[in-house]
């Protein structure tokens, strides 16, 4: 092979490198878009759910509020759903299908709560993950660090606590 002839082969690669990377670019914005489209069916199931049946567990509350972001000093986060009544609150993280990482994402939003919202200083706070689908050790662990499980089932939300409930 000549020196222009590997010359020409090189190029030819790294045009085809690029095709390839604006291809492989192409597919990842449609495979995200998928879970994003997801995570607001799950969302938006959910949130119609608990305007009409407004409980988690023996807790009734008043209202239901939707993606709800704050920033405060140096935290920031978003709320899933948010439920209150006269003395207490409860967020909500929703999530297609709940993976363990997603459980420190709750503990963190939760953690950071009152700091971001310290009108609600003398609230209880109540904690929940809904989703369509949970394995049973997410779900296990869930329920031993005190939150809400609120699944679907059927056109229902079946929602379980542990007697560990937590409070702040």
């Amino acid at each position: 092979m000549t020196d222009d002839e590997l010359k020409e082969l090189v190029a030819s690669l790294a045009v085809a490198q690029k095709e390839t990377d604006r291809k492989l670019d192409k597919v990842a914005k449609m495979i995200g878009g998928i879970g994003a489209n997801q995570g607001d069916v799950a969302e938006e199931f959910f949130y119609n759910n608990l305007i009409y049946h407004n409980r988690l567990g023996n807790l009734r509350f008043d209202d239901i509020t939707k993606n709800m972001e704050k920033h405060r000093g140096n935290i920031q986060e978003e709320y899933d759903l948010f439920l209150t009544n006269g003395d207490s609150i409860a967020i909500i993280e929703v999530k297609y299908k709940a993976h363990l990482n997603d459980i420190k994402k709750l503990e963190r939003k939760f953690n950071h709560f009152k700091q971001l919202f310290p009108i609600y200083q003398d609230y209880t706070l109540y904690g929940a993950m809904a989703s369509f689908y949970f394995n049973q050790d997410i779900k296990n662990e869930l329920l031993n660090q005190g939150y809400f499980v609120l699944e679907r089932r059927g056109d229902l939300i079946h929602t379980e606590n542990s007697e560990f409930l937590k409070v702040a």
